[in-house]
C-alpha cells in the first residue's frame, strides 16, 4: 500500500498539492508528523480500505485505536457531543475519483477529512475539504471549520459483541464504523 508522507503542513515528493488539495488519481494515504511519530511505532496503526461506489474509486485512510481496557465512546477520550477525528493520529480521510453523496453531503472528486460528533442516540458526520491539519480535535480551528462541505446525521446501532480495535469497513451503500459496542452506518452513494 503506498503512503505519502506529509510534515505538519507541507507535502513531500510524490503528489504535488499547490492548492492544498491532493489529486485523487493515486488514492494514496497521507501521513503526518512521521518524524515525531513514526508509523512503525504508533499504538494506533494506520489502515485503509478501498472500494467502488458506482464508477468511482474510493479509499478511506484512518488510524485504528484500541480500547486497551478503556471506555472510549462517551468516555473521557471520545466524549459524547464533542468533535472526534474518527480514528487516531491524522484525521480519517476519504479520497474519491468521482462525486459521492456521504450522509446526504455532496462530495466532489478529491480528498477530504471525515470527522464525527458522536452521541448515544445520533452521530453527526462532517466532511471537510481541509486535509493538512493533524487530527487532534483542538486543531479543528475556525479556519478548518470554514472548509466544511456539510454535516449529516446518522443513528448508531448497538453491537452484542464488543469490537476492541476501531474498524471502518464498506458494505453496499454504506461506510460502517465499529468500536466498543457501537456500529454506525454512514450512507455513501454515487453523486452527480
Amino acid at each position: 500500500m503506498p503512503f505519502l508522507a506529509l510534515t505538519a503542513l507541507s507535502v513531500l515528493s510524490v503528489l504535488p498539492a499547490p492548492t492544498g488539495r491532493i489529486d485523487p488519481a493515486p488514492l494514496s494515504c497521507i501521513t503526518m508528523n512521521t518524524e515525531k511519530l513514526p508509523l512503525a511505532t504508533r499504538k494506533s496503526p494506520l489502515d485503509s480500505l478501498s472500494f467502488k461506489v458506482g464508477s468511482s474509486d474510493v479509499k478511506v485512510c484512518y488510524g485504528r485505536p484500541s480500547l486497551r481496557g478503556r471506555h472510549m465512546l462517551g468516555g473521557d477520550d471520545v466524549p459524547y457531543g464533542k468533535l472526534w477525528r474518527t480514528g487516531a493520529n491524522e484525521p480519517t480521510m476519504i479520497h474519491t475519483s468521482g462525486p459521492l453523496v456521504v450522509a446526504g453531503i455532496k462530495v466532489p472528486a478529491g480528498s477530504y477529512s471525515l470527522y464525527t460528533v458522536p452521541t448515544a442516540s445520533e452521530w453527526e458526520v462532517i466532511v471537510n475539504k481541509s486535509i493538512t491539519q493533524w487530527g487532534e480535535e483542538h486543531n479543528y480551528t475556525d479556519a478548518v471549520k470554514a472548509q466544511e462541505l456539510g454535516r449529516g446525521k446518522v443513528k448508531p446501532e448497538a453491537l452484542k459483541t464488543p469490537v476492541e480495535q476501531f474498524t471502518i469497513k464498506s458494505e453496499t451503500g454504506f461506510l460502517v464504523l465499529e468500536w466498543e459496542t457501537t456500529r454506525v452506518k454512514i450512507p455513501v452513494t454515487a453523486g452527480s
